[in-house]
């Protein structure tokens, strides 16, 4: 069911760390909450999850108030286990919510394989590894099968060898929760691969909605299109976005003049660090023939910018 809030604003210390007066997240799809550290996305999860109150507003799935733990299954960025096997860790939420033990144990049988953590089962849960403990938590989401389901990092803490085989296949883990999804990244790249659609927050506020592919190639204003990880340069009395990895060495559609500070070789490519103005930049560069160095002033352009504001 689609997740509604309205005037929800969260106060702490008096402080106001939370304002969104109305976001809509699609049903049945995973929305990505994006955005730097302090920005209120773990805060609104909370708060959706009912672990944190609201001061004001209101929060429903599908029209009417969400009704508690029997409606979401949570996954928290720092795991908790108890201190008994895998399999009785999977099984308690489902003993709490009076799934028989045939489902019950039908729903472990089929969360394992999906997250290929089969051969865990009789192992302690509190002595897994970290990229054990991930699959085994979004495990433990699964077999749940709620209609709201809130995932905070995810993929936080794994080395890159786990995150590299876990995000490739989480698009199915998603798929197969078959629920209204929000997670919370902080890595555009992540959401991208993973999410329908895009929640951008700073300060506590919500900048940027729609879908993934419409917010990250259309930023409006300087400070979304830098948590996507543009670039943001002046070019003729305008402000533009430049996509991670738009810059190139030499010539083209528009223009800059940047002041090197490094060359690296990276495979058939030079990456060319340095400013543009007072802001740090990288553009590549051919590996062949005589590169710049450290102190040069150089040309680099872009092709495709976006104007923001």
């Amino acid at each position: 069911m689609a997740l509604g809030v309205e005037s929800l604003r969260v106060l702490r210390g008096g402080r106001l760390v939370l304002d969104v007066p109305s976001l809509e997240l699609r049903e049945r799809r995973t929305t990505a909450i994006l955005g730097p550290n302090g920005s209120g996305k773990t805060t609104l999860l909370r708060v959706l999850a009912g672990l944190e109150p609201a001061g004001e507003g209101r929060v429903h799935l599908g029209g009417a108030a969400v009704a508690g733990p029997r409606d979401l299954a949570y996954v928290f960025q720092e795991i908790v286990f108890l201190r008994q096997s895998v399999r009785d860790n999977l099984g308690l939420g489902l003993r709490l919510r009076g799934v028989s033990r045939e489902e019950t144990w039908r729903r472990i049988e089929h969360a394992v394989a999906l997250l290929g953590v089969a051969h865990l089962l009789d192992r302690r849960a509190d002595r897994l590894s970290g990229g054990e403990a991930r699959r085994v938590s979004l495990a433990r989401a699964l077999c749940l099968r709620a209609r709201l389901v809130l995932l905070d990092e995810p993929l936080a803490g794994l080395d890159e060898q786990a995150y590299t085989q876990l995000v490739d296949e989480l698009p199915q883990v998603l798929a197969a929760f078959d629920a209204t999804t929000l997670l919370v990244s902080h890595r555009c790249d992540e959401a991208l691969r993973l999410a329908e659609d895009l929640v951008v927050m700073i300060d506590g506020r919500v900048r940027a909605a729609g879908t993934t592919h419409d917010v990250v190639m259309n930023p409006r204003t300087s400070d979304v299109a830098k948590v996507l990880g543009y670039t943001v340069l002046a070019a003729g009395g305008r402000r533009v976005a430049v996509a991670a990895g738009g810059l190139q060495f030499g010539p083209g559609p528009l223009e800059f003049l940047m002041t090197v500070d490094g060359v690296v070789a990276v495979g058939d490519r030079r990456e060319v660090t340095g400013r543009i103005d007072d802001t740090r930049v990288r553009a590549h560069a051919p590996a062949i023939g005589a590169g710049p160095a450290p102190g040069d002033r150089v040309v680099v352009s872009a092709g495709r910018v976006v104007d923001v504001v």
